[in-house]
């Protein structure tokens, strides 16, 4: 009995609980040492992130994709790697070897990266909520028509970015591109429209909406996009300049208007390139379609007298041009 006891009793003081002192040293040692690993790996996960960027500056797309992936398994909270890890992949695959499956998977990983990436990164630093962008905007690219031609899962991106940043024409002009390209014209025109609407003082959306119009054929529309655009740089000779190459192409290429028509489309013509000019006497492209328009302007008149003048002064202005394009060339005076 007294060995038992002796026994249960050197059992009892090998078991009891650690506490006091001692327990506080042992735990404090403990952290130390998961901090000291969890530094380390941090470290280890540092450097070859640095790494793989020399590498994907470097366009070894391969190794920096392979060094992005060491990364990430050294510190699995480095979200950063995410989004180059996504481009590194992106940059390998190629369009011309679709559907070859070595080829094809690397589109599948971009994705899954890029999709990381917008998921895990956050809005705390400027350089996190730039790759996070970036991760959307290259995820519209990958199911783009060069790549995987899939506008229904581009759609909801290009919406996520414009809910990102409303203000941003650019996502409405991906918006609308896409929708042009599907057919939906409507919404197109629409999209173009709300970029206009989201920076109406940027010249560059009334741009944008003139060469969507163009693209349909719609004149009236085309040029009332491009008077806006004026408005908003008054002293830019290249809007002026780009109504009266419009001017031009409607008059000379459009077999369907009236004379009367042609005569007004050559007259506002001229009056936009004569803007330019004042803005910009030496502008070589300006005189150029002033010289086309006044051939056109040739054309339309009946005087033959009145002909032989218009086509002199279009030579006039030719030869200026072509004066001033070679003292531009040579630097001759």
């Amino acid at each position: 009995m007294s060995t038992n006891s002796h026994r249960g009793g050197a059992m009892y003081r090998q078991l009891k609980p650690i506490k006091g002192p001692l327990l506080a040293v042992m735990v404090v040692v403990g952290l130390a040492s998961t901090i000291a690993c969890s530094k380390v790996d941090e470290f280890k996960s540092r450097m070859t992130f640095r790494e793989a960027n020399t590498a994907y500056q470097a366009a070894d797309y391969k190794k920096a994709a392979e060094l992005y992936e060491l990364a990430l398994q050294q510190n699995p909270a480095l979200v950063d790697v995410l989004f180059f890890l996504g481009n590194a992949y992106d940059n390998q695959y190629k369009p011309a070897l679709q559907g070859q499956p070595e080829n094809d998977v690397l589109l599948t990983k971009a994705i899954e990266n890029y999709e990381a990436a917008s998921a895990k990164l956050a809005d705390d630093t400027p350089d996190h909520k730039m790759l996070k962008i970036r991760s959307l905007q290259y995820l519209v690219a990958v199911y783009g028509s060069d790549k995987l031609d899939d506008p229904v899962r581009a759609e909801p991106i290009i919406l996520r970015l414009i809910q990102n940043d409303p203000s941003d024409p650019a996502n409405y002009f991906q918006l609308g591109q896409l929708y042009e390209g599907a057919g939906l014209y409507d919404e197109a025109e629409k999209a173009y429209t709300l970029a206009k609407q989201a920076r109406p003082n940027d010249p560059n959306v009334y741009v944008q909406l003139a060469n969507y119009y163009n693209r349909q054929g719609q004149f009236d529309k085309k040029i009332a996009a491009l008077e806006e655009r004026a408005q908003q740089e008054p002293n830019n000779p290249e809007a002026y300049y780009t109504m009266a190459v419009f001017y031009w192409e409607e008059a000379y290429r459009n077999p369907r208007l009236t004379e009367s028509a042609k005569q007004t489309y050559v007259t506002k013509g001229m009056e936009a390139a004569d803007h330019s000019l004042q803005l910009k006497s030496d502008y070589v492209e300006a005189m150029v379609y002033k010289s086309l328009l006044l051939r056109v302007q040739a054309l339309i008149e009946k005087d033959p007298a009145k002909q032989q003048a218009f086509l002199r002064q279009a030579d006039t202005i030719r030869d200026q041009a072509e004066a001033v394009r070679v003292k531009k060339a040579t630097g001759v005076s």
